[in-house]
């Protein structure tokens, strides 16, 4: 049975399909394109004003942070109970990160105790992953590798950024579930739909939509498609705060006030989430 049905949308049928289960919406002019290294470079400069490499004391700063919200719930997950003071919550577990760059944060991952794995498709990252940071990175995509491959095999799957690029949505949902062990946790970052961007300025959001986004999420289709996958969300919170592109009421408001409805119902134009897999 798939998980996905789409029909077009109500408000935008020439732009998007939706999931009438999830919610999920499907853009209808995306298209495929490769991921080398000038793509991996170019993509980067052009939307933080920096390479990849200078950023990567921040980069290292957001993977800690990352990790820091991972051991406040490794308790909670049985796959591990350690006394945090003999040793890291993260000893004897295992991650892997989907789309893992130069492997900042799977360094950072290593060092705070994981095993670690990463897959990815720029060759020049591949390089320096492995041969300056000394990291298992494995160059293929997701979908080349099976889907029982990894069968339980992870404590935690990450993909920042990564899955609104895939096209074959079963594909990678159905691997994202198979490869983490029953308690184990799902960390993903991704653009959303739920935020003011698209809420309130639908004409910008599409004329600045990435044409190889192929889907895109929200925190509500996000929660509806991981419950019938088996997860529950324990985390989720924008990445950043842009009241400035809100043009609705919720623009008018006091930055704190903003901030404060922004994290409570994960308002963003983008957003990380992270979900467990259910052990039953």
């Amino acid at each position: 049975m798939s998980l996905f049905d789409f029909i077009p949308h109500r408000k935008f049928p020439e732009y998007y399909e939706i999931c009438r289960h999830t919610g999920v919406l499907r853009y209808i002019p995306a298209k495929q394109r490769e991921y080398g290294d000038s793509y991996f470079m170019e993509e980067y400069k052009s939307q933080y004003k920096k390479s990849y490499y200078e950023d990567e004391p921040n980069l290292r700063s957001m993977a800690k942070r990352r990790l820091a919200n991972l051991a406040k719930l490794v308790p909670l997950s049985g796959v591990s109970k350690v006394d945090p003071s003999e040793r890291t919550p993260f000893q004897n577990q295992t991650l892997l990160e989907i789309g893992s760059a130069a492997g900042f944060f799977l360094d950072e991952a290593r060092i705070a105790g994981y095993q670690t794995k990463g897959l990815e498709l720029s060759p020049k990252e591949v390089e320096y992953s492995r041969n300056t940071l000394g990291l298992d990175v494995e160059s293929s995509s997701v979908l080349s590798i099976e889907e029982g491959a990894w069968k339980e095999s992870y404590s935690v799957v990450s993909a920042f950024f990564v899955i609104e690029h895939i096209d074959d949505i079963e594909g990678i949902w159905r691997r994202l579930q198979t490869w983490l062990k029953p308690g184990g946790f799902l960390y993903l970052a991704v653009p959303s739909s739920f935020g003011p961007s698209f809420e309130t300025n639908p004409k910008e959001w599409f004329m600045t939509h990435p044409s190889d986004h192929f889907f895109d999420y929200s925190v509500h289709s996000l929660k509806k498609l991981l419950s019938i996958l088996g997860f529950d969300v324990n985390y989720v919170r924008p990445m950043s705060y842009h009241s400035y592109r809100d043009l609705g009421l919720r623009g008018k408001l006091p930055e704190w006030l903003y901030r404060l409805y922004a994290n409570q119902f994960a308002y963003g134009d983008t957003i990380e989430l992270i979900a467990r897999k259910r052990t039953h």
